[in-house]
C-alpha cells in the first residue's frame, strides 16, 4: 500500500494513519484540499496585500488604525477589527516608541561660574549669548540641536546639528556665531 505523508511539528505522518484518527475517509481530505478558497477567504487575501502595500509605504511605522484610515481613504469597506486581525496573523505591527538617548553619567567636567546671575536683560547686542543643547526625534533616530541665542535681540546667531554630542556640536554653533 502506497502512503502519502503529511508535515507535522514532530515528523511526518501518513495521510491514512491521520484519516483513521480523525475518522475521515481520505477522499474527503483530498476533496477538501482540492476545494477552491471561499469569498471571504479571497477578499482577506487581497486585503491582506493592501495592508501589506499601506504598511511598507508608511516604512513599517503604521499600526492598524492608520492602516485602517489609509485604506478607508483608498475606498475600501472594512472594520478596524479585521485590519487588525490579518495585520496580527502576518506578523505586521507598528512601530511604538523610540529609545530616548542616555544621558551617561560621570566625572564633572570644568564648571563656568555663572557671570549672568540670572539677569537676561543686556543694553547691547553681543553684550552677552546663551547655549543650549536640546534632541530631536526622527524617523532616523535622535538629532541633537545646539543653538546659541542673542540676549539683546533675542535672535538665533549660530546653531548645528548632528547626530551625537560632541564638543564639535558646540563649536560648530559657537563659529557659526562669531
Amino acid at each position: 500500500m502506497r502512503y502519502a505523508f503529511i508535515r507535522n511539528y514532530s515528523g511526518l505522518w501518513p495521510i491514512r494513519w491521520l484519516c483513521d484518527l480523525l475518522e475521515v475517509h481520505p477522499s474527503g481530505y483530498y476533496a477538501w484540499r482540492q476545494q477552491p478558497k471561499s469569498r471571504r477567504q479571497r477578499a482577506d487575501d487581497r486585503l491582506t496585500g493592501l495592508i501589506k502595500q499601506f504598511w511598507l509605504e508608511s516604512g513599517g511605522v503604521y499600526g492598524y488604525r492608520k492602516i485602517h484610515e489609509d485604506l478607508r481613504e483608498y475606498g475600501e469597506r472594512c472594520s478596524h477589527n479585521r485590519v487588525y486581525r490579518l495585520m496580527r496573523l502576518t506578523g505586521l505591527k507598528a512601530q511604538v516608541g523610540y529609545r530616548k538617548p542616555r544621558h551617561r553619567g560621570g566625572a564633572a567636567h570644568i564648571v563656568v561660574p555663572n557671570r549672568l546671575q540670572r539677569r537676561f536683560a543686556t543694553m547691547a547686542p553681543d553684550d552677552a549669548w546663551v547655549t543650549d543643547i536640546t534632541h530631536i526625534r526622527t524617523h532616523e533616530g535622535w538629532l541633537y540641536l545646539a543653538v546659541v541665542v542673542d540676549l539683546f535681540s533675542r535672535k538665533v546667531v549660530g546653531w548645528s546639528m548632528q547626530s551625537r554630542i560632541t564638543k564639535e556640536l558646540v563649536l560648530n554653533a559657537l563659529l557659526m556665531a562669531v
